[in-house]
C-alpha cells in the first residue's frame, strides 16, 4: 500500500509569485506527514495518460524557489475539459499516482478545470485552487489583487518610465500596448504610476463594439493637445483588451489569428501597436502633422520576474493555505485571503453556468481612482470644447477653424461612440435626403 500524495500543477499563463505557493504548499504538506510531488507542464501529460513527467518534492529542493520567477513546475495550456476522454485520462492519471489531494495554480480556465477535476473524482481527489493572473481581472471581493500583478505593474513602470526618457529626449511618441485580456487593470495600474501621458482601457468605451476610428481619434486629439503645448513627445500605454472591443470588421485583412486551448483569442498574434500607429500616422497627415511612433508590446517582460516582497508574502500565505485546507478535509475551492484571514470560495458559487468562469473584473470607471487618473491624462475633454481659448490652440495645431475643430473632435467628449468620418456620413445623408425633400 503506497501512501497518498499530494500534487502540484500549473497552467495557464506565468505570473510573479508562482514558485512561491509551490514552496509554501509543499513545505506545509510535508509537514503534515505527505508526500509531495510535482506535476509537469501542467494537464499536459495528465490528460493523455502518461505518469511520467513528475518531480518529487523536498523541502530542500523548495525552500528557496519563492524569490524567483517562472515556474519549477514549467507550466501549459492544454485544457483536460474539452474531451470527456482526456478529463477521464487525467482523473486516472492522478488516481494511478496514488494522488488523492491536488493543488492547481492558473486563472480562470484553470479553475474551471480544477473544478471539472474535483466534480468527476468524485471525492477520491480533494482539490484546491490558487488564483493568478497579472491581468487582475478575477472577481476577488474588496478589490484583493490576483497574485503577480503587484509585481507585473512594478516592472511595467520600471520599463515604461525608460520608454518616457526616451521619448523626451528623442522627441517621439510610443504606443504602448499592455497584457490584459478583457480588462484595463494591468494598463491602467502601469499607466497611472508611472505618469504615462494617457492610458487606453476597454472599460472606457461602455458600448459594446468601437469603432477603430473613434481610438485612433482619441490618440491623435491628445498628440495634437500636446503639441500645442510645445511637446512633440508623449507614451500612451494601450490596454490590449481594446481588441476585443473593436468592430469585428476591424481586422478583416488579418486571417487565421490562433487561439489558445480554452478559445481564446491570442492577441499576440495581432501587432495592435503597429495597426494603431499606421492609422495615427495616417489620420495625422491629413492635418499636416507628422509625428515618429514606435509601437511596442510588454507583458511577456513581466510574466516570469522575480516577485517582489508583496507577492512573495501574499503567495506563501495562499500556499501555505491551500495545504493546510486540504489536510483539514477541505475540497473544492479557490483559496484567498481577505483581511489577512483565509477565506475558502467555493467553485460552485463562483463559477457562472453559462461561462464556466468566474465573473471578470472590469475597471470601475465611476471610481475616485479612475477619475484621478483619467485627470492626470493630456488628452481632449470636455472642459477643453468649453474653453475658446483652449480650443483655439489645438485647432490651430490641427490647421483647422474652430468649428472643423470640433466638428471632427469633439464626439469624444459628448459619450456618442463614431469616428469624424461616421459623422460627416450622416451628415451628407442629410443633405441629401433634404435635397430630395426639396424636390
Amino acid at each position: 500500500m503506497y501512501p497518498k500524495r499530494l500534487a502540484i500543477l500549473v497552467a495557464g499563463g506565468p505570473a510573479p509569485g508562482i514558485n512561491s505557493v509551490i514552496g509554501a504548499a509543499t513545505i506545509r504538506a510535508i509537514l503534515s506527514g505527505a508526500e509531495v510531488i510535482g506535476i509537469k507542464d501542467g494537464f499536459k501529460w495528465l490528460m493523455e495518460g502518461n505518469i511520467s513527467n513528475i518531480i518529487p518534492l523536498s523541502i530542500d529542493s523548495v525552500s528557496r524557489i519563492h524569490f524567483r520567477g517562472g515556474s519549477y513546475l514549467g507550466i501549459a495550456r492544454e485544457n483536460p475539459t474539452k474531451n470527456k476522454k482526456h478529463l477521464e485520462n487525467t482523473i486516472s492519471s492522478l488516481l494511478r499516482l496514488n494522488v488523492d489531494k491536488l493543488i492547481t495554480i492558473g486563472g480562470d480556465d484553470t479553475c474551471y478545470s480544477a473544478y471539472k477535476v474535483e466534480q468527476v473524482a468524485n471525492g477520491r481527489i480533494q482539490v484546491a485552487h490558487v488564483p493568478k493572473t497579472i491581468d487582475n481581472d478575477l472577481d476577488l471581493p474588496h478589490g484583493i489583487p490576483t497574485f503577480g500583478y503587484q509585481t507585473a505593474r512594478h516592472i511595467g513602470v520600471e520599463i515604461v518610465k525608460n520608454i518616457m526618457t526616451d521619448a523626451r529626449t528623442t522627441s517621439r511618441w510610443y504606443f504602448v500596448v499592455t497584457m490584459g485580456r478583457k480588462a484595463g487593470h494591468l494598463a491602467l495600474g502601469t499607466g497611472k504610476s508611472a505618469g504615462a501621458t494617457l492610458t487606453l482601457i476597454p472599460e472606457e468605451f461602455p458600448e459594446e463594439k468601437v469603432s477603430l476610428g473613434h481610438m485612433v481619434d482619441t490618440l491623435v486629439g491628445a498628440i495634437i493637445k500636446r503639441i500645442s503645448y510645445g511637446r512633440q513627445d508623449g507614451v500612451a500605454i494601450i490596454a490590449e483588451g481594446l481588441i476585443d472591443k473593436l468592430d469585428p470588421h476591424a481586422f478583416d485583412t488579418l486571417v487565421n489569428i490562433e487561439k489558445d486551448a480554452h478559445d481564446n483569442l491570442r492577441f499576440a498574434e495581432i501587432n495592435f501597436g503597429e495597426i494603431l500607429k499606421y492609422h495615427v500616422q495616417q489620420r495625422l497627415k491629413q492635418f499636416g502633422i507628422k509625428t515618429t511612433i514606435v509601437a511596442k508590446n510588454i507583458g511577456y517582460e513581466l510574466r516570469c520576474a522575480d516577485p517582489i516582497p508583496f507577492d512573495m508574502e501574499y503567495t506563501r500565505d495562499l500556499g501555505y493555505m491551500a495545504a493546510k485546507f486540504l489536510f483539514d478535509g477541505g475540497n473544492g475551492a479557490l483559496i484567498s485571503m481577505q483581511d489577512n484571514r483565509f477565506v475558502p470560495m467555493y467553485f460552485k458559487d463562483i463559477l457562472d453556468p453559462e461561462t464556466n468562469k468566474m465573473k471578470v473584473r472590469m475597471v470601475d470607471t465611476e471610481s475616485e481612482a479612475y477619475k484621478i487618473a483619467h485627470r492626470y491624462m493630456i488628452r481632449l475633454n470636455k472642459d477643453d470644447f468649453d474653453d475658446p481659448h483652449e480650443l483655439a490652440k489645438y485647432a490651430a495645431t490641427a490647421g483647422l477653424t474652430l468649428e472643423e475643430f470640433e466638428k471632427q473632435f469633439k464626439y469624444l467628449v459628448n459619450g456618442k461612440s463614431i469616428s469624424h468620418k461616421q459623422a460627416k456620413k450622416k451628415e451628407d445623408e442629410k443633405k441629401e435626403n433634404k435635397t430630395v425633400d426639396a424636390k
